[in-house]
């Protein structure tokens, strides 16, 4: 490995000081992100220094003269890179949250210089060596279990990336990764591109069947536009999805829907198909090199699920169930549809619309009855009371303290209730606007880890709500309250994480949705409906009635949840588990969906021209199936919680805490589950919840 210096950058940006990037945060709780300091021009020099200083972190443990130790190769790597790390998690905000063409020509130059210069450190041959050396006589060095299995994990982690090749495979995988990064970028810019238009309406009576609230949010969005005095769909899911719910509209539920499913498939200059391809070559490339058969068997080396054969057994074992549920729906749709004398066929811009329906014929039950009882910062309040029931966490606000990214961000500082302790700070960034990707995360801008002081975790969720209009509240639908609830999951999971190696803090991807999936289920609790879904005008609490409709309609509709949930799966599993990389992604997913009988009335969750899981980075590639495997294990958990005499159970919530939440991956996460269970996950559960018939 060379050890020269990366390339300066151009005079223009090295004179800006980047020093708010590359300093120890300031501040209280430990230091938190100077949010007000920063400017995106900063982050080509932060790039150059970091680099530099990590290198020489890096040199340093590699060429120690004394003979590798744990201690001296392991810890010390594992003790290195709080600046990189630092950097990172202010740039992945702007990336995510603050996408500006600015950012966005920064991360064009340089995702490839970033890639090429980390791949350059994982391939290091001498390092390697130090860590072979190690890893050769591990059952003499006298290691404790966590060492243990960091070392075998790191060596793991160093020979799937290519430590082992002769140097000219190693040129090659680092040149795949800089071209990957290079269209990884490319495609989100694209997406971006694509969810920020947004189709503008002149006549409100195009808006008929829509509530008040949610037209008012519409006329916000084309006031900020420059439109005023009309009214604005964003081609996001958080627009789109409650207008083809209730626009009573026909044709213009399929304009909107038309544009919402055609995202990066326009045959223009935001078209995805052809990066997708490159990006498809390179990966099946890589993989060859690696010496893995394919991309799939690659991304689940490190994985619970093991192998793409086991992935797939499990999304084939429930699809037939969710495709039989899908023509149950659709025949009660199309039967209401013709006793009102519409004379159409239930086509896919009308699925949500009749489903509607037919939930106010089946069960009395309108979403536009609950949810003037689901006001954001209500819901937000009841998931964090159900953390504190079940972990003993007080969440007390304290916006307007720290610096934040954006001002509709708002901040909690969050405390052991039972010692006062300060445990962390929560970021919460929830509406929609430009510049911000769509979907909902979350993300850690510091983790905890004893190795490094145990400091204070540093949380963030960010969604993608529709903000109410001009003084008026957000309200939100059951599937974003969900969400939420998801979302916090994960954050939850971060403020509990107690490990002592930061390298077992992360989870294989198959496991990372479980604790977030889990705590969805206490949204739907009495003792949270009645403390915090309170209508927005009377503060009443949601009748009694109501929430026992919602529990009798529990089950409604999950034939077109799971079916477009896991069409996407099984498209992302069949695109990655073959050796031939595919070139014409459209054809190949319109051929998938036909071979597995996907129901023409439903279109995938992401279709690939817009599937940022898959294509904005490896993270979710061959893995979308994970959400499917957390869901197992996560209905067998809150069978758990049932079993112990219900959901919150002191007992149960401590030993899941203790057993999968605290201990990151510090044990095989098959054998956490067992140990927290007593069994392997029921699969049994997962069909009782979704209300299919058990095998």
């Amino acid at each position: 490995m060379s050890q020269t210096a990366p390339q300066a950058a151009p005079a223009a940006t090295a004179a800006v000081d980047p020093a708010p990037l590359l300093t120890p945060w300031p501040g209280g709780h430990e230091g938190v992100p100077p949010w007000d300091k920063v400017k995106p021009a900063m982050f080509p020099a932060a790039f150059e220094q970091a680099m530099t200083n990590a290198r020489a972190e890096f040199v340093k443990i590699r060429d120690n003269p004394a003979a590798p130790t744990f201690k001296n190769t392991i810890e010390a790597s594992q003790l290195s890179g709080e600046q990189m790390g630092r950097l990172f998690a202010v740039w992945g905000v702007y990336q995510s949250n603050l996408a500006t063409p600015e950012v966005q020509a920064i991360a064009t130059e340089w995702s490839p210089k970033i890639s090429a210069f980390f791949t350059e450190l994982s391939l290091d041959p001498k390092m390697f060596a130090r860590v072979k050396t190690l890893y050769d006589k591990r059952q003499s060095l006298g290691l404790n279990a966590q060492q243990m299995r960091l070392l075998e994990r790191d060596y793991r982690d160093a020979v799937t990336s290519g430590a082992l090749l002769n140097d000219a495979q190693k040129g090659e995988v680092k040149r795949i990764n800089q071209e990957l990064s290079r269209a990884y970028t490319e495609f989100s810019r694209k997406v971006l591109a694509d969810e920020e238009k947004a189709i503008v309406l002149d006549n409100e009576a195009e808006l008929a069947g829509l509530s008040d609230s949610f037209k008012a949010s519409l006329a916000e969005e084309a006031k900020a536009m420059g439109q005023p005095g009309k009214w604005a769909v964003k081609n996001t899911r958080s627009s789109v999805q409650p207008l083809l719910m209730y626009a009573t509209n026909r044709p213009l539920r399929q304009r909107i829907y038309n544009a919402f499913i055609n995202r990066g498939d326009n045959g223009d200059a935001n078209d995805t198909n052809a990066t997708i391809a490159q990006i498809l070559k390179l990966r099946q490339e890589r993989a060859k090199i690696l010496g893995f058969k394919n991309h799939a068997w690659l991304r689940m080396d490190d994985t619970m699920a093991e192998t793409p054969e086991n992935a797939t057994k499990l999304m084939m074992s429930v699809w037939p169930a969710a495709v039989g549920r899908v023509k149950q729906e659709v025949a009660d749709m199309q039967a209401l549809a013709n006793s009102e004398g519409a004379k159409i066929t239930v086509e896919p811009w009308d699925y949500r619309f009749y489903a509607e329906k037919v939930r106010k014929a089946k069960y009395d039950l309108d979403e536009n009855e609950m949810k003037p009882y689901l006001e954001l910062g209500n819901i937000l309040n009841g998931a964090f009371w159900a953390a504190g029931q079940l972990y003993d966490l007080d969440f007390k606000e304290n916006t307007g303290e720290i610096p934040v990214f954006h001002p509709d961000v708002r901040t909690f500082q969050v405390l052991d209730h039972k010692t006062g302790k300060e445990v962390g700070i929560f970021y919460f960034d929830g509406y929609a606007r430009a510049g911000k990707r769509s979907g909902a995360w979350a993300t850690s801008y510091r983790g905890r880890s004893g190795l490094r002081g145990n400091h204070i975790v540093l949380a963030s969720n960010n969604n993608n709500f529709t903000k109410g209009g001009a003084g008026q509240p957000t309200l939100i639908s059951i599937d974003d309250a969900t969400t939420l609830f998801h979302e916090f999951g994960h954050a939850l999971h971060s403020l509990l994480s107690n490990v002592y190696y930061p390298g077992l803090g992360g989870t294989p991807r198959d496991f990372v949705e479980y604790p977030s999936q889990v705590n969805e289920n206490w949204l739907m609790t009495p003792e949270v409906l009645n403390r915090f879904a309170k209508h927005y005008q009377t503060g009443a609490s949601m009748p009694a009635a109501l929430v026992a409709k919602i529990e009798k309609a529990s089950t409604f509709n999950q034939g077109f949840d799971t079916v477009e949930y896991l069409s996407s799966a099984i498209v992302d599993m069949k695109l990655h588990d073959r050796e031939v990389p595919v070139s014409d992604p459209d054809a190949f997913e319109r051929e998938t969906l036909a071979s597995i009988g996907m129901p023409r009335e439903i279109v995938m969750r992401h279709r690939l021209p817009q599937f940022n899981h898959l294509f904005s980075s490896d993270a979710y590639s061959a893995g979308y199936y994970s959400y499917l495997w957390s869901e197992t294990m996560d209905a067998d958990t809150w069978a758990a919680f049932q079993e112990a005499g219900g959901p919150w159970d002191k007992a149960t919530a401590e030993r899941f805490r203790k057993t999968l939440l605290a201990t990151g991956n510090e044990t095989d996460r098959k054998d956490a589950y067992k140990a927290f269970r007593g069994r392997d996950p029921d699969v049994k559960a997962l069909f009782k919840r979704r209300g299919f018939p058990t095998q």
